[in-house]
């Protein structure tokens, strides 16, 4: 008779348990591929009065970005960290060690925090009409084509991605 101290039963609740770990493992990895990373907070210069600068910030807040404002302007704080003038935009970020410089796709942040380069950051010089930011209703249907650049460490860029270009 089998009896629920008897070492039979033990036996196979040991080797049930056992040949159950590699599902529970893959599963526990399953959910950490599922589960997003927490972003680090993003900082953000931008002049008080700036419409298009605040509908970028709300831009990265609803695709889930905490991003801490300063209304103080961003000349200073662009150079501060290193990001030539050229690629010079009306507001400037900073978040994980990046400079994000004017109306940068969240796509391309997250891009940028995944790979890591060895760069300064990502800028879209200017103000172009469609980028996030500067897509409201007051511009209609309108959308310039666009570069985002990843600003490297000497100072030299090259395309990160292109948007409304055939």
């Amino acid at each position: 008779m089998i009896t629920a101290s008897s070492p039979l039963l033990s036996r196979r609740r040991l080797l049930r348990a056992a040949s159950a770990l590699p599902l529970a493992g893959l599963a526990g990895v399953a959910m950490a591929q599922q589960a997003p990373t927490a972003l680090p907070v993003l900082q953000v210069w931008k002049d008080p009065n700036c419409g298009c600068c605040q509908d970028w910030v709300d831009y990265l807040k609803a695709d889930g970005f905490v991003v801490q404002v300063f209304d103080t302007g961003n000349t200073a704080v662009r150079r501060r960290l290193g990001l030539p003038d050229r690629f010079g935009s009306c507001h400037t970020g900073l978040i994980g060690g990046y400079v994000i410089e004017g109306h940068v796709n969240a796509r391309e942040i997250r891009r940028l925090l995944a790979e890591k380069p060895q760069a300064i950051g990502l800028a879209v010089p200017g103000m172009p009409v469609g980028s996030p930011g500067m897509d409201g209703a007051v511009y209609g249907d309108r959308r310039d084509p666009y570069d985002v650049v990843l600003v490297l460490k000497d100072g030299s860029s090259r395309v990160y991605q292109s948007y409304f270009r055939s």
